[in-house]
Protein backbone atom coordinates (compact mmCIF):
# COMPACT_ATOMS: atom_id res chain seq x y z
CA UNK A 1 0.00 0.00 0.00
CA UNK A 2 2.93 2.39 0.60
CA UNK A 3 3.61 2.14 -3.15
CA UNK A 4 0.02 3.07 -4.16
CA UNK A 5 -1.23 6.60 -4.94
CA UNK A 6 -4.87 7.40 -5.71
CA UNK A 7 -5.55 10.85 -7.16
CA UNK A 8 -7.81 12.74 -9.58
CA UNK A 9 -7.63 15.87 -11.71
CA UNK A 10 -10.15 18.65 -11.01
CA UNK A 11 -10.53 21.89 -12.96
CA UNK A 12 -12.90 24.24 -14.73
CA UNK A 13 -14.18 23.17 -18.15
CA UNK A 14 -11.53 23.29 -20.92
CA UNK A 15 -8.53 23.85 -18.63
CA UNK A 16 -6.72 20.80 -20.04
CA UNK A 17 -7.54 17.87 -17.72
CA UNK A 18 -7.88 15.22 -20.45
CA UNK A 19 -4.77 16.47 -22.33
CA UNK A 20 -2.71 16.29 -19.13
CA UNK A 21 -4.05 12.75 -18.54
CA UNK A 22 -2.83 11.86 -22.08
CA UNK A 23 0.72 12.95 -21.13
CA UNK A 24 0.54 10.89 -17.93
CA UNK A 25 -0.38 7.81 -19.98
CA UNK A 26 2.46 8.52 -22.43
CA UNK A 27 5.20 9.18 -19.85
CA UNK A 28 4.26 6.15 -17.71
CA UNK A 29 4.08 3.91 -20.81
CA UNK A 30 0.53 2.80 -19.93
CA UNK A 31 -0.54 3.15 -23.58
CA UNK A 32 1.68 2.33 -26.57
CA UNK A 33 2.60 5.27 -28.80
CA UNK A 34 0.85 3.61 -31.77
CA UNK A 35 -2.43 3.42 -29.81
CA UNK A 36 -2.14 6.97 -28.49
CA UNK A 37 -4.66 9.62 -29.57
CA UNK A 38 -5.87 12.94 -28.19
CA UNK A 39 -8.30 12.82 -25.24
CA UNK A 40 -7.80 9.07 -24.93
CA UNK A 41 -9.79 8.84 -21.68
CA UNK A 42 -12.81 10.54 -23.29
CA UNK A 43 -14.04 7.27 -24.75
CA UNK A 44 -17.53 8.38 -25.76
CA UNK A 45 -17.90 9.58 -29.36
CA UNK A 46 -19.89 12.53 -28.04
CA UNK A 47 -17.01 13.57 -25.73
CA UNK A 48 -14.49 13.47 -28.60
CA UNK A 49 -16.83 15.45 -30.84
CA UNK A 50 -17.65 18.23 -28.37
CA UNK A 51 -14.24 18.33 -26.70
CA UNK A 52 -15.72 18.00 -23.20
CA UNK A 53 -15.54 15.27 -20.56
CA UNK A 54 -18.96 13.89 -19.61
CA UNK A 55 -18.02 10.72 -17.71
CA UNK A 56 -15.36 10.16 -15.04
CA UNK A 57 -12.75 7.64 -16.24
CA UNK A 58 -10.35 5.68 -13.99
CA UNK A 59 -6.95 4.40 -15.21
CA UNK A 60 -4.01 2.65 -13.48
CA UNK A 61 -0.42 3.65 -14.30
CA UNK A 62 2.98 2.25 -13.20
CA UNK A 63 5.71 4.85 -12.53
CA UNK A 64 9.05 4.46 -10.69
CA UNK A 65 7.77 1.32 -8.96
CA UNK A 66 4.53 3.02 -7.80
CA UNK A 67 0.95 2.06 -8.71
CA UNK A 68 -0.81 5.32 -9.59
CA UNK A 69 -4.61 5.24 -9.89
CA UNK A 70 -5.89 8.34 -11.72
CA UNK A 71 -9.51 9.41 -12.18
CA UNK A 72 -10.15 12.00 -14.92
CA UNK A 73 -13.22 14.12 -14.11
CA UNK A 74 -15.59 16.45 -16.04
CA UNK A 75 -15.40 20.23 -15.59
CA UNK A 76 -18.92 21.46 -16.41
CA UNK A 77 -21.25 22.48 -13.57
CA UNK A 78 -23.91 20.02 -14.82
CA UNK A 79 -21.56 17.08 -14.11
CA UNK A 80 -20.41 18.10 -10.62
CA UNK A 81 -21.87 14.87 -9.25
CA UNK A 82 -19.31 12.90 -11.27
CA UNK A 83 -16.56 14.95 -9.59
CA UNK A 84 -17.89 14.40 -6.04
CA UNK A 85 -17.96 10.62 -6.62
CA UNK A 86 -14.37 10.64 -7.90
CA UNK A 87 -13.15 12.60 -4.87
CA UNK A 88 -14.57 10.00 -2.43
CA UNK A 89 -12.40 7.30 -4.06
CA UNK A 90 -9.00 9.06 -3.81
CA UNK A 91 -6.57 10.68 -1.32
CA UNK A 92 -5.29 13.56 -3.42
CA UNK A 93 -6.37 15.98 -6.17
CA UNK A 94 -4.45 17.93 -8.82
CA UNK A 95 -6.11 21.36 -8.99
CA UNK A 96 -5.48 22.41 -12.59
CA UNK A 97 -5.69 26.08 -13.58
CA UNK A 98 -5.29 27.40 -17.12
CA UNK A 99 -2.46 29.99 -16.99
CA UNK A 100 -4.15 32.03 -19.75
CA UNK A 101 -7.54 32.25 -17.97
CA UNK A 102 -6.70 32.02 -14.26
CA UNK A 103 -9.07 30.75 -11.56
CA UNK A 104 -12.65 30.20 -12.82
CA UNK A 105 -15.97 29.56 -11.07
CA UNK A 106 -15.90 25.77 -11.38
CA UNK A 107 -12.26 25.72 -10.15
CA UNK A 108 -13.49 27.15 -6.84
CA UNK A 109 -16.54 24.85 -6.66
CA UNK A 110 -14.46 21.71 -7.30
CA UNK A 111 -11.81 22.85 -4.83
CA UNK A 112 -14.42 23.17 -2.06
CA UNK A 113 -15.67 19.64 -2.88
CA UNK A 114 -12.10 18.34 -2.51
CA UNK A 115 -11.52 20.21 0.77
CA UNK A 116 -14.74 18.71 2.20
CA UNK A 117 -13.17 15.25 1.63
CA UNK A 118 -9.91 16.39 3.34
CA UNK A 119 -7.88 15.62 0.21
CA UNK A 120 -4.30 16.73 -0.39
CA UNK A 121 -4.41 19.49 -3.03
CA UNK A 122 -1.58 19.93 -5.56
CA UNK A 123 -2.02 23.32 -7.35
CA UNK A 124 -0.83 23.25 -10.98
CA UNK A 125 -0.70 25.92 -13.69
CA UNK A 126 -1.30 24.40 -17.14
CA UNK A 127 -0.86 25.70 -20.72
CA UNK A 128 2.31 27.65 -19.87
CA UNK A 129 3.51 27.10 -23.49
CA UNK A 130 0.89 29.55 -24.81
CA UNK A 131 2.14 33.09 -25.56
CA UNK A 132 -0.64 34.76 -23.53
CA UNK A 133 -0.01 32.66 -20.36
CA UNK A 134 0.24 34.92 -17.30
CA UNK A 135 1.97 32.77 -14.67
CA UNK A 136 2.45 35.58 -12.10
CA UNK A 137 -1.18 36.71 -12.12
CA UNK A 138 -2.61 33.15 -12.12
CA UNK A 139 -0.25 32.14 -9.28
CA UNK A 140 -1.42 35.12 -7.23
CA UNK A 141 -5.05 34.01 -7.70
CA UNK A 142 -4.23 30.44 -6.56
CA UNK A 143 -2.35 31.78 -3.50
CA UNK A 144 -5.36 34.02 -2.70
CA UNK A 145 -7.64 30.97 -3.03
CA UNK A 146 -5.57 28.29 -1.24
CA UNK A 147 -3.32 30.29 1.05
CA UNK A 148 -0.34 28.25 -0.20
CA UNK A 149 3.23 29.37 -0.95
CA UNK A 150 4.26 30.23 -4.51
CA UNK A 151 6.92 27.44 -4.55
CA UNK A 152 4.16 24.86 -3.92
CA UNK A 153 2.53 25.72 -7.27
CA UNK A 154 3.79 23.54 -10.12
CA UNK A 155 3.84 24.66 -13.75
CA UNK A 156 3.40 22.40 -16.76
CA UNK A 157 2.09 22.08 -20.30
CA UNK A 158 -0.27 19.17 -20.93
CA UNK A 159 0.24 19.65 -24.67
CA UNK A 160 4.05 19.56 -24.87
CA UNK A 161 4.71 17.47 -21.73
CA UNK A 162 6.86 20.19 -20.11
CA UNK A 163 6.86 19.80 -16.30
CA UNK A 164 4.69 16.64 -16.36
CA UNK A 165 7.38 14.23 -14.94
CA UNK A 166 7.87 16.70 -12.04
CA UNK A 167 4.11 16.69 -11.47
CA UNK A 168 4.05 12.86 -11.30
CA UNK A 169 6.91 13.00 -8.78
CA UNK A 170 4.98 15.58 -6.72
CA UNK A 171 1.97 13.20 -6.63
CA UNK A 172 4.28 10.45 -5.26
CA UNK A 173 5.82 12.84 -2.69
CA UNK A 174 2.74 14.77 -1.54
CA UNK A 175 -0.31 12.48 -1.86
CA UNK A 176 -0.56 10.13 1.16
CA UNK A 177 -0.74 6.36 0.69
CA UNK A 178 -4.18 4.74 1.16
CA UNK A 179 -5.13 4.19 4.80
CA UNK A 180 -4.72 0.55 5.87
CA UNK A 181 -8.25 -0.79 6.41
CA UNK A 182 -9.51 -3.72 8.47
CA UNK A 183 -7.95 -6.89 6.94
CA UNK A 184 -10.58 -9.18 8.54
CA UNK A 185 -13.45 -7.85 6.39
CA UNK A 186 -13.93 -6.78 2.77
CA UNK A 187 -15.54 -3.42 1.95
CA UNK A 188 -15.48 -1.57 -1.36
CA UNK A 189 -17.21 1.65 -2.45
CA UNK A 190 -18.96 1.59 -5.85
CA UNK A 191 -18.30 4.97 -7.51
CA UNK A 192 -19.42 4.13 -11.06
CA UNK A 193 -20.85 1.27 -13.16
CA UNK A 194 -21.79 0.27 -16.70
CA UNK A 195 -23.64 -2.58 -18.39
CA UNK A 196 -22.03 -5.31 -20.48
CA UNK A 197 -24.41 -7.40 -22.64
CA UNK A 198 -22.55 -10.63 -21.86
CA UNK A 199 -21.28 -10.13 -18.31
CA UNK A 200 -24.01 -8.00 -16.72
CA UNK A 201 -23.27 -4.97 -14.54
CA UNK A 202 -19.59 -4.05 -14.17
CA UNK A 203 -18.93 -1.86 -11.10
CA UNK A 204 -15.99 0.54 -10.62
CA UNK A 205 -14.85 0.02 -7.02
CA UNK A 206 -12.43 1.62 -4.55
CA UNK A 207 -11.51 -1.11 -2.06
CA UNK A 208 -11.29 0.32 1.48
CA UNK A 209 -10.87 -2.91 3.54
CA UNK A 210 -9.45 -6.36 2.72
CA UNK A 211 -8.82 -8.01 -0.67
CA UNK A 212 -11.40 -9.17 -3.22
CA UNK A 213 -10.76 -12.18 -5.48
CA UNK A 214 -12.37 -13.72 -8.53
CA UNK A 215 -14.92 -16.34 -7.40
CA UNK A 216 -15.74 -14.58 -4.10
CA UNK A 217 -19.43 -14.42 -3.23
CA UNK A 218 -20.42 -10.82 -2.56
CA UNK A 219 -23.46 -8.93 -1.31
CA UNK A 220 -24.33 -5.28 -2.00
CA UNK A 221 -25.26 -3.88 1.39
CA UNK A 222 -27.66 -1.20 0.11
CA UNK A 223 -29.81 -3.31 -2.24
CA UNK A 224 -29.16 -6.74 -0.67
CA UNK A 225 -28.29 -8.21 -4.08
CA UNK A 226 -25.96 -11.22 -4.00
CA UNK A 227 -23.55 -12.23 -6.78
CA UNK A 228 -20.36 -14.07 -7.58
CA UNK A 229 -17.32 -12.08 -8.72
CA UNK A 230 -16.90 -13.29 -12.32
CA UNK A 231 -13.77 -11.23 -12.80
CA UNK A 232 -11.86 -8.34 -11.26
CA UNK A 233 -8.94 -6.17 -12.35
CA UNK A 234 -7.99 -2.62 -13.28
CA UNK A 235 -8.55 -0.02 -16.04
CA UNK A 236 -5.64 0.64 -18.42
CA UNK A 237 -7.95 2.36 -19.65
CA UNK A 238 -9.52 -0.79 -21.18
CA UNK A 239 -10.40 -3.60 -18.73
CA UNK A 240 -7.36 -5.69 -17.68
CA UNK A 241 -8.11 -8.82 -15.66
CA UNK A 242 -5.96 -9.42 -12.54
CA UNK A 243 -8.12 -11.95 -10.68
CA UNK A 244 -7.68 -9.91 -7.49
CA UNK A 245 -8.31 -6.36 -6.22
CA UNK A 246 -6.17 -5.38 -3.25
CA UNK A 247 -6.81 -3.11 -0.29
CA UNK A 248 -6.51 0.59 -1.21
CA UNK A 249 -6.73 0.01 -4.96
CA UNK A 250 -9.20 1.15 -7.62
CA UNK A 251 -10.52 -1.33 -10.19
CA UNK A 252 -13.55 -3.08 -11.64
CA UNK A 253 -15.72 -5.96 -10.41
CA UNK A 254 -17.81 -7.99 -12.89
CA UNK A 255 -20.96 -8.92 -10.93
CA UNK A 256 -22.89 -10.85 -13.58
CA UNK A 257 -26.10 -9.17 -12.31
CA UNK A 258 -28.64 -8.55 -15.08
CA UNK A 259 -31.11 -6.53 -12.95
CA UNK A 260 -29.89 -2.97 -13.47
CA UNK A 261 -31.48 -1.61 -10.27
CA UNK A 262 -29.47 -3.99 -8.06
CA UNK A 263 -26.20 -2.07 -8.43
CA UNK A 264 -26.30 1.51 -7.17
CA UNK A 265 -23.55 4.12 -7.11
CA UNK A 266 -22.50 4.78 -3.48
CA UNK A 267 -23.34 1.22 -2.37
CA UNK A 268 -20.87 -0.96 -0.44
CA UNK A 269 -19.60 -4.36 -1.63
CA UNK A 270 -18.81 -6.95 1.08
CA UNK A 271 -18.47 -10.75 1.33
CA UNK A 272 -21.54 -12.94 1.90
CA UNK A 273 -19.76 -15.27 4.37
CA UNK A 274 -18.23 -12.46 6.45
CA UNK A 275 -20.30 -9.30 5.93
CA UNK A 276 -19.03 -5.92 7.14
CA UNK A 277 -20.82 -4.55 10.23
CA UNK A 278 -21.74 -1.25 8.50
CA UNK A 279 -21.77 0.40 5.09
CA UNK A 280 -19.16 2.90 3.94
CA UNK A 281 -20.44 6.48 3.86
CA UNK A 282 -21.78 6.80 0.30
CA UNK A 283 -22.80 9.97 -1.50
CA UNK A 284 -25.50 12.44 -0.66
CA UNK A 285 -28.55 11.93 -2.86
CA UNK A 286 -28.30 14.24 -5.84
CA UNK A 287 -31.18 16.68 -6.32
CA UNK A 288 -32.29 17.20 -9.93
CA UNK A 289 -32.78 20.85 -10.84
CA UNK A 290 -34.45 20.69 -14.25
CA UNK A 291 -37.41 18.47 -15.20
CA UNK A 292 -38.49 17.53 -18.71
CA UNK A 293 -40.89 14.98 -20.19
CA UNK A 294 -39.23 12.42 -22.49
CA UNK A 295 -41.57 10.56 -24.88
CA UNK A 296 -40.80 8.16 -27.74
CA UNK A 297 -41.79 9.47 -31.19
CA UNK A 298 -43.25 6.04 -31.93
CA UNK A 299 -45.47 4.52 -29.20
CA UNK A 300 -43.95 1.07 -29.90
CA UNK A 301 -40.58 2.31 -28.63
CA UNK A 302 -41.76 2.80 -25.02
CA UNK A 303 -40.17 -0.43 -23.71
CA UNK A 304 -36.96 0.25 -25.63
CA UNK A 305 -36.87 3.73 -24.07
CA UNK A 306 -37.33 2.28 -20.56
CA UNK A 307 -34.48 -0.19 -21.14
CA UNK A 308 -32.22 2.52 -22.58
CA UNK A 309 -32.86 4.79 -19.58
CA UNK A 310 -32.12 1.95 -17.13
CA UNK A 311 -28.75 1.48 -18.83
CA UNK A 312 -27.96 5.20 -18.91
CA UNK A 313 -28.84 5.42 -15.20
CA UNK A 314 -25.97 2.98 -14.47
CA UNK A 315 -23.37 5.33 -15.92
CA UNK A 316 -25.24 8.56 -15.10
CA UNK A 317 -26.44 8.25 -11.51
CA UNK A 318 -27.58 11.90 -11.42
CA UNK A 319 -30.43 10.99 -13.80
CA UNK A 320 -33.85 10.45 -12.17
CA UNK A 321 -37.06 9.42 -13.92
CA UNK A 322 -40.60 8.18 -13.32
CA UNK A 323 -43.35 7.07 -15.74
CA UNK A 324 -45.70 9.77 -17.06
CA UNK A 325 -48.70 9.81 -19.38
CA UNK A 326 -49.70 12.67 -21.66
CA UNK A 327 -52.92 12.86 -23.69
CA UNK A 328 -51.02 14.31 -26.61
CA UNK A 329 -47.80 12.27 -26.51
CA UNK A 330 -48.85 8.98 -24.91
CA UNK A 331 -46.64 7.10 -22.44
CA UNK A 332 -43.22 8.42 -21.50
CA UNK A 333 -41.13 9.55 -18.55
CA UNK A 334 -40.74 12.67 -16.40
CA UNK A 335 -36.96 13.00 -16.03
CA UNK A 336 -34.87 15.05 -13.60
CA UNK A 337 -31.57 16.56 -14.77
CA UNK A 338 -28.86 18.77 -13.25
CA UNK A 339 -28.97 21.39 -16.01
CA UNK A 340 -29.64 22.12 -19.68
CA UNK A 341 -26.35 20.59 -20.91
CA UNK A 342 -27.30 17.41 -19.04
CA UNK A 343 -30.66 17.40 -20.92
CA UNK A 344 -28.90 17.92 -24.25
CA UNK A 345 -26.27 15.19 -23.67
CA UNK A 346 -28.96 12.74 -22.45
CA UNK A 347 -31.06 13.22 -25.61
CA UNK A 348 -27.99 12.84 -27.83
CA UNK A 349 -26.92 9.62 -26.07
CA UNK A 350 -30.41 8.10 -26.47
CA UNK A 351 -30.24 8.84 -30.19
CA UNK A 352 -26.66 7.64 -30.80
CA UNK A 353 -26.26 4.72 -28.42
CA UNK A 354 -29.77 3.28 -28.69
CA UNK A 355 -31.11 4.66 -32.01
CA UNK A 356 -34.18 6.17 -30.29
CA UNK A 357 -35.98 9.26 -31.57
CA UNK A 358 -37.75 11.15 -28.79
CA UNK A 359 -39.84 14.23 -28.10
CA UNK A 360 -38.77 16.30 -25.08
CA UNK A 361 -41.23 18.68 -23.46
CA UNK A 362 -40.23 22.16 -22.29
CA UNK A 363 -37.96 21.91 -19.21
CA UNK A 364 -39.32 23.29 -15.93
CA UNK A 365 -38.25 23.38 -12.30
CA UNK A 366 -39.93 21.81 -9.25
CA UNK A 367 -42.46 24.17 -7.63
CA UNK A 368 -43.98 23.82 -4.16
CA UNK A 369 -47.77 24.41 -4.32
CA UNK A 370 -49.60 25.39 -1.12
CA UNK A 371 -53.35 24.68 -1.43
CA UNK A 372 -56.23 26.45 0.33
CA UNK A 373 -57.14 23.27 2.25
CA UNK A 374 -53.71 23.27 3.96
CA UNK A 375 -52.12 20.58 1.78
CA UNK A 376 -48.80 21.03 -0.03
CA UNK A 377 -47.63 19.37 -3.23
CA UNK A 378 -44.54 19.46 -5.45
CA UNK A 379 -45.15 19.72 -9.19
CA UNK A 380 -42.56 19.09 -11.89
CA UNK A 381 -44.67 19.72 -14.99
CA UNK A 382 -47.21 22.40 -16.03
CA UNK A 383 -49.92 19.74 -16.50
CA UNK A 384 -49.86 19.02 -12.74
CA UNK A 385 -50.73 22.60 -11.72
CA UNK A 386 -54.09 22.60 -9.87
CA UNK A 387 -56.94 25.04 -10.65
CA UNK A 388 -56.18 28.65 -9.71
CA UNK A 389 -58.96 28.82 -7.09
CA UNK A 390 -57.42 25.93 -5.12
CA UNK A 391 -53.96 27.55 -4.85
CA UNK A 392 -53.05 29.70 -1.86
CA UNK A 393 -49.48 30.45 -2.97
CA UNK A 394 -46.57 28.96 -4.96
CA UNK A 395 -42.88 28.75 -4.05
CA UNK A 396 -39.98 28.33 -6.51
CA UNK A 397 -36.32 27.26 -6.01
CA UNK A 398 -33.63 29.94 -5.69
CA UNK A 399 -29.91 29.40 -6.24
CA UNK A 400 -26.70 31.06 -5.13
CA UNK A 401 -24.85 32.14 -8.29
CA UNK A 402 -21.10 32.86 -8.40
CA UNK A 403 -19.71 34.61 -11.50
CA UNK A 404 -16.00 35.22 -12.13
CA UNK A 405 -15.33 37.96 -14.68
CA UNK A 406 -12.83 40.63 -15.73
CA UNK A 407 -13.89 43.82 -13.93
CA UNK A 408 -14.74 45.58 -17.25
CA UNK A 409 -17.89 43.45 -17.60
CA UNK A 410 -19.33 43.86 -14.07
CA UNK A 411 -21.98 46.40 -15.21
CA UNK A 412 -23.25 44.20 -18.06
CA UNK A 413 -23.50 41.15 -15.75
CA UNK A 414 -25.39 43.20 -13.14
CA UNK A 415 -27.92 44.25 -15.81
CA UNK A 416 -28.38 40.66 -17.02
CA UNK A 417 -29.01 39.27 -13.52
CA UNK A 418 -31.42 42.10 -12.60
CA UNK A 419 -33.39 41.39 -15.83
CA UNK A 420 -33.63 37.75 -14.68
CA UNK A 421 -34.88 38.74 -11.18
CA UNK A 422 -31.47 38.13 -9.58
CA UNK A 423 -30.42 39.79 -6.30
CA UNK A 424 -26.87 41.13 -5.97
CA UNK A 425 -25.03 40.09 -2.77
CA UNK A 426 -21.37 41.21 -2.85
CA UNK A 427 -18.13 41.33 -4.87
CA UNK A 428 -14.66 39.90 -4.13
CA UNK A 429 -11.57 40.83 -6.15
CA UNK A 430 -9.26 37.90 -7.01
CA UNK A 431 -6.49 40.01 -8.52
CA UNK A 432 -5.46 43.67 -8.66
CA UNK A 433 -3.90 45.93 -11.27
CA UNK A 434 -4.69 45.88 -14.97
CA UNK A 435 -7.14 43.21 -16.07
CA UNK A 436 -8.27 42.59 -12.49
CA UNK A 437 -10.87 39.88 -12.01
CA UNK A 438 -13.87 39.87 -9.70
CA UNK A 439 -16.01 37.17 -8.09
CA UNK A 440 -19.65 38.34 -8.00
CA UNK A 441 -22.18 36.68 -5.68
CA UNK A 442 -25.89 36.68 -6.57
CA UNK A 443 -29.11 34.95 -5.57
CA UNK A 444 -31.34 34.10 -8.53
CA UNK A 445 -34.42 31.96 -9.34
CA UNK A 446 -33.49 28.62 -10.94
CA UNK A 447 -36.07 29.24 -13.69
CA UNK A 448 -33.86 32.15 -14.87
CA UNK A 449 -30.82 29.92 -15.20
CA UNK A 450 -32.20 26.90 -17.05
CA UNK A 451 -32.93 28.46 -20.42
CA UNK A 452 -30.18 30.59 -21.97
CA UNK A 453 -28.55 32.44 -19.06
CA UNK A 454 -25.12 30.83 -19.61
CA UNK A 455 -25.16 31.66 -23.35
CA UNK A 456 -26.14 35.27 -22.63
CA UNK A 457 -23.43 35.56 -19.95
CA UNK A 458 -20.77 34.35 -22.40
CA UNK A 459 -22.06 36.74 -25.08
CA UNK A 460 -22.01 39.92 -22.97
CA UNK A 461 -18.54 39.13 -21.54
CA UNK A 462 -16.95 38.08 -24.87
CA UNK A 463 -16.58 34.56 -23.46
CA UNK A 464 -14.46 35.59 -20.44
CA UNK A 465 -16.94 35.04 -17.59
CA UNK A 466 -17.56 31.70 -15.87
CA UNK A 467 -20.32 30.70 -13.47
CA UNK A 468 -21.25 28.14 -10.84
CA UNK A 469 -24.53 27.73 -8.97
CA UNK A 470 -25.91 25.82 -5.99
CA UNK A 471 -29.33 25.38 -4.37
CA UNK A 472 -30.24 27.99 -1.71
CA UNK A 473 -33.95 27.71 -0.71
CA UNK A 474 -37.58 28.04 -1.87
CA UNK A 475 -39.26 31.47 -2.09
CA UNK A 476 -42.68 32.92 -2.94
CA UNK A 477 -43.42 33.26 -6.69
CA UNK A 478 -46.26 34.56 -8.88
CA UNK A 479 -46.36 31.77 -11.49
CA UNK A 480 -49.02 31.01 -14.16
CA UNK A 481 -49.44 28.25 -16.73
CA UNK A 482 -48.90 29.35 -20.33
CA UNK A 483 -50.64 27.11 -22.88
CA UNK A 484 -49.97 26.96 -26.60
CA UNK A 485 -52.86 26.35 -29.06
CA UNK A 486 -52.00 25.32 -32.64
CA UNK A 487 -54.82 25.05 -35.21
CA UNK A 488 -57.48 25.29 -32.45
CA UNK A 489 -55.89 22.35 -30.60
CA UNK A 490 -54.22 22.60 -27.18
CA UNK A 491 -50.64 21.25 -27.34
CA UNK A 492 -49.91 19.86 -23.87
CA UNK A 493 -46.24 19.24 -24.55
CA UNK A 494 -45.59 22.96 -25.18
CA UNK A 495 -47.19 24.21 -21.93
CA UNK A 496 -44.84 26.11 -19.59
CA UNK A 497 -44.92 27.68 -16.15
CA UNK A 498 -43.86 31.34 -16.32
CA UNK A 499 -43.83 34.42 -14.10
CA UNK A 500 -46.97 36.46 -14.63
CA UNK A 501 -45.05 39.67 -15.45
CA UNK A 502 -42.93 37.82 -18.07
CA UNK A 503 -45.79 35.86 -19.62
CA UNK A 504 -46.45 38.21 -22.56
CA UNK A 505 -42.78 38.31 -23.65
CA UNK A 506 -42.39 34.52 -23.29
CA UNK A 507 -45.68 33.81 -25.13
CA UNK A 508 -44.69 36.09 -28.02
CA UNK A 509 -41.25 34.47 -28.25
CA UNK A 510 -42.69 30.93 -28.34
CA UNK A 511 -45.24 31.89 -31.02
CA UNK A 512 -42.51 33.49 -33.15
CA UNK A 513 -40.17 30.47 -32.84
CA UNK A 514 -43.04 28.11 -33.77
CA UNK A 515 -43.91 30.27 -36.77
CA UNK A 516 -40.32 29.88 -38.00
CA UNK A 517 -40.18 26.09 -37.52
CA UNK A 518 -43.68 24.70 -38.21
CA UNK A 519 -44.21 23.57 -41.84
CA UNK A 520 -46.93 25.33 -43.87
CA UNK A 521 -50.20 23.44 -44.24
CA UNK A 522 -53.03 23.38 -46.81
CA UNK A 523 -54.96 25.72 -44.51
CA UNK A 524 -54.12 28.85 -42.52
CA UNK A 525 -52.42 27.92 -39.24
CA UNK A 526 -53.12 29.89 -36.07
CA UNK A 527 -50.59 29.77 -33.21
CA UNK A 528 -51.82 31.23 -29.90
CA UNK A 529 -50.34 31.66 -26.43
CA UNK A 530 -53.08 31.48 -23.78
CA UNK A 531 -53.31 32.03 -20.02
CA UNK A 532 -56.59 30.69 -18.62
CA UNK A 533 -59.04 31.69 -21.38
CA UNK A 534 -57.15 34.82 -22.44
CA UNK A 535 -55.06 34.94 -25.63
CA UNK A 536 -51.93 37.01 -24.92
CA UNK A 537 -49.94 36.45 -28.15
CA UNK A 538 -50.71 35.13 -31.61
CA UNK A 539 -49.06 34.36 -34.95
CA UNK A 540 -50.43 33.05 -38.28
CA UNK A 541 -48.85 30.91 -40.98
CA UNK A 542 -50.55 31.47 -44.33
CA UNK A 543 -51.95 28.47 -46.21
CA UNK A 544 -49.99 26.65 -48.87
CA UNK A 545 -52.21 27.07 -51.93
CA UNK A 546 -52.40 25.20 -55.18
CA UNK A 547 -52.84 27.57 -58.11
CA UNK A 548 -56.29 26.39 -59.24
CA UNK A 549 -56.57 29.20 -61.78
CA UNK A 550 -53.44 28.18 -63.73
CA UNK A 551 -55.49 26.39 -66.42
CA UNK A 552 -57.59 29.51 -67.20
CA UNK A 553 -56.60 31.56 -70.22
CA UNK A 554 -58.86 34.55 -70.35
CA UNK A 555 -62.63 34.77 -70.26
CA UNK A 556 -64.77 36.38 -67.58
CA UNK A 557 -63.35 37.01 -64.06
CA UNK A 558 -66.32 35.11 -62.52
CA UNK A 559 -64.77 31.83 -63.79
CA UNK A 560 -61.65 32.59 -61.70
CA UNK A 561 -63.68 33.58 -58.60
CA UNK A 562 -65.80 30.43 -58.89
CA UNK A 563 -62.68 28.20 -58.69
CA UNK A 564 -61.22 30.20 -55.77
CA UNK A 565 -64.53 29.97 -53.84
CA UNK A 566 -64.62 26.22 -54.46
CA UNK A 567 -61.07 25.92 -53.08
CA UNK A 568 -61.99 28.01 -50.01
CA UNK A 569 -64.99 25.76 -49.26
CA UNK A 570 -62.77 22.66 -49.60
CA UNK A 571 -60.34 24.02 -47.03
CA UNK A 572 -63.20 24.81 -44.60
CA UNK A 573 -64.59 21.30 -45.07
CA UNK A 574 -61.15 19.79 -44.41
CA UNK A 575 -60.90 21.71 -41.11
CA UNK A 576 -64.46 20.72 -40.11
CA UNK A 577 -63.78 17.01 -40.65
CA UNK A 578 -60.70 17.10 -38.43
CA UNK A 579 -58.24 16.71 -41.27
CA UNK A 580 -56.78 20.05 -40.27
CA UNK A 581 -54.68 18.49 -37.53
CA UNK A 582 -51.00 19.42 -37.48
CA UNK A 583 -48.15 17.03 -36.78
CA UNK A 584 -45.55 18.99 -34.88
CA UNK A 585 -41.97 18.06 -35.87
CA UNK A 586 -39.25 17.57 -33.23
CA UNK A 587 -37.47 20.70 -34.51
CA UNK A 588 -40.44 22.78 -33.32
CA UNK A 589 -40.19 21.34 -29.80
CA UNK A 590 -36.45 21.97 -29.80
CA UNK A 591 -36.98 25.57 -30.95
CA UNK A 592 -39.23 26.15 -27.92
CA UNK A 593 -36.73 24.38 -25.64
CA UNK A 594 -33.97 26.73 -26.79
CA UNK A 595 -36.09 29.85 -26.98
Amino acid sequence: MEKTRNFCIIAHIDHGKSTLADRFLEITGTVDKRHMKNQLLDQMELEQERGITIKLQPVRMQYKGYIMNLIDTPGHVDFTYEVSRSLAAVEGAILLVDATQGVQAQTIANLYLALEQNLTIIPVLNKIDLPNADITKSSAEIIHLLGCKSEEILICSGKTGLGVPELLQAVIDRVPEPRAGDPTIVRGLIFDSFYDDYRGVVASVRLKDGDLKKGDHIVLMGTGAEAEVLDTGHYAPQLVSDGQLQNGQIGFVVTGLKELGQVRVGDTITLTRNPAPEQLPGYKEVKPMVFAGIFPQEGDDYNSLREAMDRLKLSDSALQYEPEHSQALGFGFRCGFLGMLHVDIFQERLKREFGLHIIATVPSVAYHIFLTNGETMTIKSPQDLPEVQRIEHIEEPWMTLDVITPSDYIGAIMNLTVERKGLYQNTEYLSTGSGQRALLHFEIPLASLITDFYDKLKTITSGYASMNYDFKNYRLADVVRLDIIIAEKLEEALATLVWRDHSYAVGKKICESLKDTLPRQQFELKIQAVIGGKIIASERISAMRKDVTAKLYGGDVTRKNKLLDKQKKGKKKMMAHGKGTVEIPTEAYLAVLKR
